[in-house]
């Protein structure tokens, strides 16, 4: 693979999804200079999840204002189709969800094909069991702590057990795919996430509806992975 998504663990994901998006360039760039190790897409078609974000024109415009990672999370049904399209506009991972994929590892190839890192995305109440066999094929999972669809909502503590598992089974076969999460994270517990062993941290609602700058609000998310994990 010629694509990275950053060597610094635990990584910083921004995701825009409730930025302003009359200032969005200028927002991500903000998000770069404080420190953002990759920025998270939430793609999302009204069909697998209940609303609609944005698509191909937005990769396509942050391509161009910024050279961070662009971690694309379609939550799309037949995503498939699109792989190519979010390729070319810049992605440089893309996952797909496995309750979304029925041919899960025909799609992870596709998009390996494409030179672009492929992750696969699991919902709250989706078992391990589901991913099982395709772990040792991708770079990424993502462990969703929330029902995916909206911003803003509270992290399901129990989905941190999950990912204890998983940090597991990764480390005991000798894999080497990141463990991301994404939903609720707060600086309340990013700490608890960091320790189930989550790779990349995504948070996002948490970032703008802050008093402080986005940019200023990352700083604080870093300063609390720094003593998470001094601690």
């Amino acid at each position: 693979m010629t694509t990275t998504f950053g060597h610094r663990r635990p990584m910083l994901s921004p995701s825009i999804l409730n930025a302003d998006f009359a200032r969005l360039g200028e927002i991500v760039r903000e998000l770069e200079e404080a420190g953002a190790d990759a920025i998270h897409l939430d793609v999302m078609d009204g069909r697998f999840v209940p609303n609609i974000s944005f698509g191909l024109p937005v990769v396509t415009a942050l391509r161009q204002v910024t050279t961070l990672p662009l971690d694309v999370h379609l939550m799309i049904v037949e995503p498939e189709r699109y792989l190519a399209a979010f390729a070319e506009a810049g992605a440089t991972a893309i996952t797909v969800h496995v309750e979304a994929s029925i041919h899960l590892h025909r799609t992870v190839h596709m998009i390996h094909e494409l030179g672009v890192l492929a992750g696969v995305a699991l919902n709250p109440a989706t078992p391990l069991a589901a991913i099982e066999e395709i772990l040792p094929f991708v770079d990424l999972v993502l462990v969703m702590t929330v029902d995916p669809g909206f911003g803003g909502q509270s992290l399901i503590p129990a989905v941190l057990r999950k990912l204890e598992r998983l940090r597991r089974i990764v480390d005991e076969a000798g894999l080497h795919c990141l463990l991301s999460v994404d939903g609720g994270v707060k600086l309340s517990n990013i700490e608890a996430v960091v320790r189930a062993g989550a790779d990349v941290v995504v948070t996002g609602s948490a970032l703008f509806q802050s008093d402080q700058t986005p940019g200023q609000e990352l700083q604080r998310f870093r300063d609390a992975l720094q003593q998470a994990l001094s601690g």
